[in-house]
């Protein structure tokens, strides 16, 4: 005699309150902002740093996400 497999029922997904999930939404959209300001921003009179370090630093990711440096 062979048993019927049984089926298990499907797990529900978890959700994840706000007040858990907000916290960590306004670190990543301040990094975000950081990363954007440096690759975008930093360079010439708007420059924080006076030395081109972080220009250079940043060079390739400016062009590649469409930013004119020349």
């Amino acid at each position: 005699m062979h048993a019927s497999p049984t089926i298990a029922p499907a797990p529900e997904p978890a959700s994840i309150p706000i007040g858990e999930l907000l916290p960590w939404a306004v670190f990543g959209s301040l990094l975000m902002l950081l990363a954007i300001y440096f690759v975008g921003v930093e360079e010439g009179a708007m420059a924080v740093f006076n030395s081109m370090y972080v220009h250079e630093f940043v060079h390739d990711g400016r062009h590649l996400l469409g930013f004119p440096c020349h």
